[in-house]
């Protein structure tokens, strides 16, 4: 029987995976019945016209899964954003299709959040006990990203960029207003923007991860470091110079209706 006193919802983001995404979801929904907890998955297909996920998906009417899209790709950042913004549960997390990462890791880190009364827990890497299979290059953006979190935004966490979180609800419904970033650095700016409002009990979970990159080039890597330290940097600028994540600046935050505008008018 499920336990009643919790609710979990799991954001997937999707991009260009309709070859497998019907698969990955249902290995995800036979861990999730394994757990204690009800659930429910919110599907984002990160732009429809990008390829034939929504299409795939909502042909294979999956159990609890509530699928959702928009005209055009706006990142993943957004993607989440947009999920997260339609969830129920009171334990709200995302992981990333593919299956890089074993979704088994999903009740490991709600284990961790009971454990410690967390606000918030991170799959790490860098974790002692995490099993991974990394390149050299991920390795690289994935130490910058820490260096950058740690010494910029002053986040006390090994790993912000693993595709694998939970978060309690109190803390989404505080933070979500005030988020701007929609790519690399959406982890970032959540975790910074829940550390600065008070939300500091965040802690780091082992995961299981094998990543192919047969893809990624040296040229990306770079490109992906830049791109996440320009965004810190913005993040930094509005957090101690601006004062934009403050209280009183809450007329310049993008609202959800603002933001669904912005979808239906292909922006």
């Amino acid at each position: 029987m499920k336990n009643k006193a919790h609710f979990l919802s799991i954001i997937i983001p999707i991009y260009k995976q309709e070859k497998t995404i019907v698969a990955d979801i249902t290995t995800i929904i036979v861990t999730l019945n394994q757990i204690r907890y009800d659930y429910e998955i919110i599907a984002i297909v990160d732009g429809k016209s990008t390829d034939q996920s929504y299409n795939v998906l909502k042909k294979a009417r999956l159990s609890k899964v509530k699928l959702y899209t928009y005209p055009h790709n706006h990142g993943k950042g957004f993607a989440i954003r947009y999920g997260m913004a339609r969830t129920k549960g009171d334990y709200v997390g995302f992981i990333d299709a593919g299956m890089e990462i074993d979704p088994n890791g999903i009740s490991m880190l709600i284990e961790h959040l009971e454990w410690y009364d967390a606000d918030i827990i991170v799959a790490s890497k860098r974790h002692p006990a995490s099993r991974v299979v990394y390149p050299l290059d991920r390795r690289i953006i994935s130490f910058g990203a820490y260096l950058i979190a740690k010494f910029l935004l002053n986040i006390n966490v090994k790993d912000t960029q693993a595709g694998l979180k939970i978060y309690k609800r109190q803390v989404l419904e505080r933070v979500l207003p005030r988020l701007i970033i929609k790519t690399y650095a959406f982890d970032l700016e959540i975790l910074t923007v829940a550390n600065y409002l008070g939300f500091k009990r965040i802690y780091e979970a082992p995961i299981k991860l094998s990543y192919d990159f047969k893809g990624i080039t040296h040229a990306t890597g770079f490109k992906v470091i830049t791109s996440c330290l320009i965004d810190a940097l913005a993040v930094f600028y509005r957090l101690k110079i601006l004062k934009y994540y403050d209280q009183k600046n809450h007329r310049q935050w993008i609202y959800d209706k603002e933001l669904e505008m912005r979808i239906n008018t292909g922006q």
